[in-house]
């Protein structure tokens, strides 16, 4: 298996009703994208403050394996979130690591 970890950090365009729309968005991503075994998004909630850096938006995605990762980036659905980030993303971090069980 594989993890995918996205932080996402936002400009003053981003407001609430983009961000419940994001999350519904990434939400959906475990029906709609195969090899996806477990998927959770939400709004950074950390009481570490000095280590938010301004991130505010997490996205945590299980895969089944590389190839279904490799996937995931090109798939119809991540490229329509992506296109949604146009505009009011400032910065993105992305970790990728196997899991081993």
């Amino acid at each position: 298996m594989f993890e995918h970890l996205v932080s996402f950090k936002f400009n003053e365009n981003y407001s609430p009703q983009i961000e419940k729309e994001l999350l519904e968005i990434l939400h959906s991503f475990k029906d709609h994208i195969p090899g996806i075994v477990e998927l959770t998004a939400g709004v950074n909630m950390t009481e570490e403050v000095a280590s938010v850096h301004g991130y505010t938006l997490g996205l945590r995605v299980t895969f089944q394996d590389l190839e279904h990762l490799r996937q995931y980036g090109p798939h119809p659905m991540h490229q329509k979130f992506v296109k949604r980030l146009e505009g009011i993303v400032e910065n993105v971090v992305v970790i990728d690591y196997p899991i081993n069980h």
